[in-house]
């Protein structure tokens, strides 16, 4: 299994434009075959901060998921929402246990 965790960062005052654009993307993500979890959450005490974590079931569903038509919409609208400062990590995880 993949994990990608990280988060984005957009002017707080973009959030009304970027929510639908960012549920589209949600939506979309969650449909794919081989997504396990796709959601963007907005941090309570951060307004522009958006905390993203996906897990894909391998790599071939990631590979197709990056050349979907709706991360291309995605990417395209980055400029106009302002969405910068992107940071997000991929693990690779072997098992997952209960905590």
């Amino acid at each position: 299994m993949l994990l990608i965790v990280g988060s984005i960062r957009l002017p707080a005052a973009n959030l009304t434009a970027a929510r639908p654009v960012m549920a589209r993307m949600v939506q979309a993500s969650r449909a794919e075959d081989g997504c396990l979890e796709y959601s963007y959450a907005e941090d309570v005490l951060e307004p522009g901060l958006i905390r993203i974590t996906e897990r894909w079931r391998d790599r071939s569903c990631l590979e197709r998921h990056f050349a979907s038509a709706h991360i291309a919409q995605w990417r395209s609208s980055w400029t106009e929402l302002a969405i910068g400062d992107r940071q997000l990590a991929l693990y690779e995880v072997s098992a997952q246990q209960p905590t």
